[in-house]
């Protein structure tokens, strides 16, 4: 079974999808509403030898409804989605959202 991962940030960088997952991964643009964008300090060296830059970017929810985040929507299977959680640092929480397209797919945001 396939499933849906939206990126904001490193993760639609190809050499993020080849070394995490070992191929570049193929999406469609899509946005969430009623979240922004924060970013934050990256220290874990294997991420940041991976992404190459130290500032992340971070979803939080939004107070302002017509705030929005534009992103893509990967199709990868569960193993790519365990290893995207191997990735991402534990400033973040894989959450399922709805996108303005309809489309679930999961998401990482500030972790609470």
């Amino acid at each position: 079974m396939n499933e849906y991962l939206f990126s904001y940030g490193t993760l639609q960088k190809d050499k993020v999808q080849l070394e995490t997952f070992g191929r570049l991964l193929k999406g469609s643009k899509d946005t969430l509403p009623g979240y922004k964008l924060s970013t934050i300090v990256i220290v874990d060296e294997d991420v940041l030898a991976k992404s190459e830059q130290e500032i992340h970017l971070l979803a939080i929810p939004s107070e302002v409804a017509t705030d929005s985040i534009d992103g893509v929507i990967f199709e990868i299977t569960h193993d790519e989605l365990l290893a995207a959680d191997g990735y991402e640092t534990d400033a973040y929480q894989r959450v399922k959202l709805q996108f303005a397209s309809g489309q679930e797919a999961w998401i990482y945001v500030a972790s609470s």
